[in-house]
């Protein structure tokens, strides 16, 4: 495992490691000790996958304090584009989005600390994301912002979006609880 490149000053895209053979891959998505020695330190407490066709937007997802998390993101089959917004109030990059292309193809994580919304779009038929997260999923604590709120361009002429996502709180409505 290596962090290959930095969206943000936290937010880490890592190469995960991929060994071939004649039965095909496997790769290894997760492992505390390599984490640590990037400089990643997260606890994981769940793991889930979502399965969306192409065209579907989910996000921008997060969860606020005390439930709030780091998470760490991959995809196994298809391939998305991963969306992060900086939502630290005291950030220099806040309400900046960046993107990258995570694939089951390219075997890239990205690793997301507290303070940032997620989100992304599917890219091919029966995409599946992969979520590692440090806390426990709590309702009251997960909050959306609108998709299309922020200076984004989602390059998506008719996105599929939840209901939720779509009558989600606007980013210029947002009050952020997560400082630096």
């Amino acid at each position: 495992m290596k962090i290959i490149k930095t969206l943000f000053d936290s937010v880490k895209c890592i190469e995960m490691p991929r060994f071939d053979d004649e039965r095909g891959s496997f790769i290894k998505w997760y492992d505390d000790r390599s984490f640590t020695e990037q400089g990643i330190s997260a606890c994981f407490k769940e793991s889930y996958f979502s399965i969306s066709d192409k065209d579907v937007i989910r996000g921008m997802h997060f969860q606020v304090p005390p439930a709030d998390h780091e998470k760490c993101v991959s995809v196994s089959h298809g391939a998305v584009r991963d969306v992060i917004l900086d939502i630290r109030k005291n950030s220099s990059s806040y309400g900046e989005a960046k993107e990258i292309i995570l694939s089951a193809e390219n075997h890239l994580a990205l690793f997301i600390p507290r303070g940032f919304a997620h989100g992304f779009v599917s890219l091919e038929d029966h995409t599946i994301m992969n979520y590692l997260v440090a806390t426990v999923y709590s309702p009251e604590h997960d909050k959306v912002i609108r998709w299309n709120s922020f200076a984004y361009d989602w390059k998506i002429q008719d996105p599929i979006i939840s209901k939720r996502d779509k009558e989600a709180e606007l980013f210029v409505d947002f009050k952020s609880p997560f400082e630096q």
